[in-house]
């Protein structure tokens, strides 16, 4: 099998990782979106910012200790800073949908606001999975996940360490 298809397979590991931390995220911001307008009498544009900012902590931490684990941990202060950059704008995009299907359009009951509050996290999920893997969770260089992928490196290491 060769390089591309190895480039495929994580690439395809990378995106399951990242949709179950997202998926679980997702349902953490519609839980606590759904959870403050229940509660609280606050507008929807800000309990849905709540929600989001409640599931980007959550998101980091999932992405950080599972989906991007093996990759680059020096610069955490430029990480987070990152990553709280992009997930600002995901905020932006995701709230913007349903500031515009609320305000805008006048689309305004719970079913409405469930549905453009998730149509929003799509597209916002588009941006930030681009955004964390090409600025954030930076790729180590090849030498040190040598092992991971079984390259010819590591081949050659192991024949290295053999009398």
């Amino acid at each position: 099998m060769g390089h591309g298809a190895s480039r495929l397979r994580r690439l395809v590991r990378e995106v399951a990782k990242f949709g179950a931390v997202g998926g679980a995220g997702v349902l953490v911001n519609l839980l606590v979106f759904n959870l403050v307008r229940h509660v609280t009498d606050l507008q929807v544009v800000r309990a849905s910012v709540i929600a989001t900012v409640v599931a980007i902590i959550f998101n980091y931490v999932g992405f950080r200790y599972f989906t991007y684990r093996d990759r680059d941990k020096s610069g955490r202060t430029r990480e987070m800073t990152l990553f709280l950059l992009f997930s600002a704008v995901g905020l932006v995009i995701e709230n913007g949908v349903l500031y515009a299907a609320t305000y805008g359009f006048g689309w305004n009951t719970p079913l409405q606001n469930n549905i453009f509050k998730f149509v929003g996290i799509g597209i916002g999920t588009l941006f930030r999975f681009w955004s964390y893997r090409t600025w954030v969770f930076r790729a180590l260089p090849a030498r040190t996940t040598a092992s991971d992928t079984g390259s010819t490196v590591d081949q050659e290491r192991n024949k290295q360490r053999v009398p």
